[in-house]
């Protein structure tokens, strides 16, 4: 840019104090330099920048404060400032700390003066750059985590699909709502005589001797109601061959499949429905008492990984397994009953009303994301999966909450750089067109201002004064939301004044 040919100069009034404003206003980091590099003084935004870390830089020429791989770039933007450029570039350099990757900062440096000790002043303007790397490498590390689901998808599809392909029983994938044959496996083409083509798509009852169409309905509906039932013997349509025909139940999101097994029967098999089993098997089979199943639903219980946790539709907590008490660092199953689930689950106590209010309206819930807060103070990021399940005239709460700190990139309960909060907002969406609106803002407004207040602080770097620029607040206002929320580590002496 030209310079003027006469007049005073333009910064010619301005005193120390307030060009240290000016420079600090401009950029988050501004370093005032001889024409040799040395830096003069620094001037930052923030007072992360301006700790003593920065401060030892007075003194010292700007190349040592940079790492060696930044140091030409440095030269470079010297040189380009000695030469008065009129296009001055930016370019990122990155300063290394104890501890830590460094604070990586774009600069560009203009020649302000020529006059003066050692031929002039150069300042350097500065851009923290931490906030855009924190993003770009939680997007790397989304996109990292994305490509590992997909390829363990892969590896258990591959899995699954040589398993189908190459077992020697007949099995076919139904659609259990409307019946129609999805899959068949080559054992089945075989049995069936007939092609991939042919299968696919045809009606089950088709596949079987009409006479026998209702008991094959009976079948099916047993097994979509109690997924139990005792196998059909039966005999393909147009043929002589019998065959066995059994069928178990499995859902992906909210449908459910039927994976139909047909056996042909033969002469020394070990008698109707049970083909290549002894009747001693059979009997051991259908023999399983409802103390049995009590026993073994209880051992699961007691065995499992996940903590499982029934409780009143009040939230209270009736029984706990193990591995919710170790996640809770209780010592016994006694300290957890009658006391609220939201005593160690949420980050909020209107989390678990929400939770509690989307499982009166579906029945059932999957992945809510919150974390759990152990007795000695460990928080362990979750996600929980719940059931309301009906007994006669009462309903019980079934919760299964799983530790996913590890999948999350968590140690110790605290959060890794870069890794986004929880999105349990998503939850509440669910109840628009269930609940009144009136009734969904009294239950999350504490919960949906903690959420905004967080990521705003997480967006400016715990920044406050730009966190209540961005979520419309004075500085007071938010200060004092800060102190309700127990966020942002305020001391007794911070001033909520601004």
């Amino acid at each position: 840019m030209p310079r003027a040919k006469s007049g005073p100069p333009v910064m010619g009034d301005i005193d120390a104090q307030t060009a240290s404003r000016l420079l600090g206003a401009s950029s988050d980091i501004a370093l005032v330099l001889d024409t040799d590099g040395k830096i003069l003084d620094v001037v930052a935004q923030t007072k992360e920048l301006a700790d003593e870390v920065v401060r030892k830089w007075r003194g010292r020429l700007w190349a040592q404060t940079v790492t060696p791989e930044s140091r030409e770039k440095v030269e470079a933007l010297l040189e380009e400032a000695r030469q008065a450029a009129e296009a001055a570039r930016w370019r990122q350099v990155t300063h290394p700390v104890p501890e830590g990757e460094g604070i990586p900062v774009l600069y560009s440096a203009i020649r302000v003066s020529d006059e003066g000790p050692g031929g002039g002043r150069i300042i350097a303007f500065g851009r923290d750059l931490r906030a855009m790397v924190a993003l770009q490498r939680g997007l790397v590390e989304a996109q990292q985590a994305m490509e590992q689901d997909y390829w363990r998808f892969r590896e258990a599809e591959t899995r699954y699909r040589h398993l189908f392909e190459t077992a020697n029983d007949a099995l076919l994938i139904v659609d259990g709502a409307a019946l129609k044959i999805l899959e068949a496996n080559p054992a089945a083409r075989t049995l069936c005589a007939g092609s991939r083509s042919k299968l696919v798509g045809s009606q089950l009852a088709t596949l079987i001797d009409p006479t026998h169409g209702e008991r094959l309905q009976n079948l099916l509906a047993a097994a979509r109601s109690v997924g139990r039932h005792e196998p059909l013997r039966t005999r393909l349509a147009g043929e002589a061959q019998e065959v066995v025909l059994s069928a178990s139940v499995f859902r992906q999101e909210q449908s459910a499949f039927l994976m139909v097994r047909l056996a042909p029967v033969s002469s020394d098999s070990g008698g109707p429905g049970m083909p290549g089993k002894s009747r001693s098997a059979a009997a051991a089979h259908g023999s399983t008492s409802d103390g049995g199943w009590e026993a073994i639903l209880r051992a699961f219980v007691n065995s499992a990984p996940d903590g499982l946790v029934f409780c009143e539709p009040t939230g209270k907590i009736i029984a706990a397994n193990p591995a919710f008490l170790a996640l809770a660092q209780l010592g016994t199953e006694e300290q957890a009953r009658s006391q609220p689930l939201d005593r160690w689950v949420g980050r909020t106590g209107v989390e678990l009303g929400v939770l509690i209010g989307n499982l009166r309206q579906r029945g059932s819930i999957g992945l809510f994301t919150t974390t759990l807060r152990g007795e000695y103070g460990a928080q362990t990021d979750v996600e929980i999966s719940g059931a309301a399940l009906s007994l006669g005239d009462s309903t019980l709460l079934a919760f299964a909450v799983r530790n996913v700190a590890r999948r999350l990139g968590t140690t110790g309960g605290e959060p890794a750089a870069g890794v986004p909060m929880p999105r349990s907002v998503s939850e509440l969406t669910e109840l628009v067109g269930r609940t009144p609106l009136k009734e969904i803002v009294s239950e999350t407004t504490d919960l949906i201002e903690q959420l905004c207040i967080e990521t705003a602080l997480q967006m400016t770097q715990d920044n406050r004064a730009s966190a209540a620029t961005l979520l419309g607040l004075s500085r007071q206002s938010l200060y004092v939301k800060l102190r309700r929320f127990g966020l942002g580590n305020l001391g007794p002496g911070d001033d909520e004044r601004g």
